[in-house]
């Protein structure tokens, strides 16, 4: 029987599964893992499931073994003084060699003669120089890996807004898109200083609730749409979400709050306003319709 464990390792966080063949790990427990990288450092976040040993397990990494005293004495090593080292190289060469390029971090696999940059820049980077300097140097393979700003944020941020470690940091493996369409949907403030996460981007957590927003936000009637009620025909003006309600004015001039349900009938769609851009770095057109 072979069991599978979803390991974080890195310095981005990844989180993957492995397979192990013995079964005395918990959360948190630090691990020794071979991944597509290399021999790494890795700490247990779940046990997913067990699997038969004929199961395959072609795109699963293995877990070598639970972190002895040694391998946690030569992983903090690694963090305390060679990465800070080798860094501060890189700084230098990059400088050197006049390079448009802005260092973020460095990483030192565990197990292997390995090192990856990060860096961040707007273009295409010549560094074929640079990672002559730092292979010689070093005597270990060269990687160096172009990332966004949410990836410098992964890296170097700790804390956001709402007092919690990053979303990136913790938990999310794969940074999807965020709109400005999602703040609005979620009636959230449009200033930019407010809705914005560490790395200048929209925050991620604008995310989680939108298909909800979507869904009641669907049922309904679009603002200036003309609808019926049991107190008169009147035109949406403004609308709760989340209570499902809508402020209609009324054709005597009076306003009312009329739950969904209360609508007898939509008697006319609402005309087709002109569309505006909002000026926010988004990640995709966000058209305020």
């Amino acid at each position: 029987m072979r069991h599978i464990f979803t390991i974080r390792y890195g310095v981005l966080k990844n989180t993957s599964d492995f397979f192990s063949t013995f079964n005395s790990l918990k959360k948190d427990d630090p691990v020794i893992i071979r991944s597509h990288r290399g021999v790494e450092f890795g700490e247990v976040v779940i046990k997913v499931k067990e699997i038969a040993d004929d199961d395959p397990i072609e795109n699963l990494g293995e877990i070598l073994r639970k972190a002895t005293p040694d391998d946690k004495e030569k992983q903090k090593k690694i963090q305390n003084e060679s990465i800070p080292v080798e860094f501060k190289f890189c700084q230098k060469k990059i400088r050197e060699h006049n390079l448009l390029m802005k260092l973020a971090s460095a990483e030192h696999l565990f197990g292997t003669k390995k090192i990856i940059f990060y860096y961040l820049a707007n273009g295409r980077v010549d560094f074929r120089e640079l990672v002559k300097d730092l292979a010689k140097e070093y005597q270990a393979r060269i990687e160096m890996k172009q990332i966004g700003v949410r990836d410098e944020a992964r890296l170097l941020a700790d804390y956001e807004h709402c007092g919690r470690e990053l979303c990136c940091r913790s938990f999310l493996k794969n940074l999807e898109p965020v709109t400005m369409k999602m703040a609005k949907n979620q009636k959230a403030t449009l200033d930019p200083s407010k809705i914005s996460g560490r790395c200048g981007r929209l925050m991620c957590c604008l995310r989680y609730e939108d298909r909800v927003y979507e869904d009641l936000k669907h049922a309904l009637p679009k603002k200036g749409s003309i609808v019926k009620t049991a107190k008169g025909i009147g035109e949406v003006v403004n609308y709760d979400v989340l209570q499902q309600q809508v402020t209609i004015e009324l054709n005597n001039g009076s306003r009312i709050h009329a739950s969904v349900h209360d609508i007898i009938d939509k008697v006319r769609e609402p005309l087709r306003q002109k569309e505006t851009t909002c000026d926010h770095p988004c990640e995709k057109d966000c058209s305020l319709e």
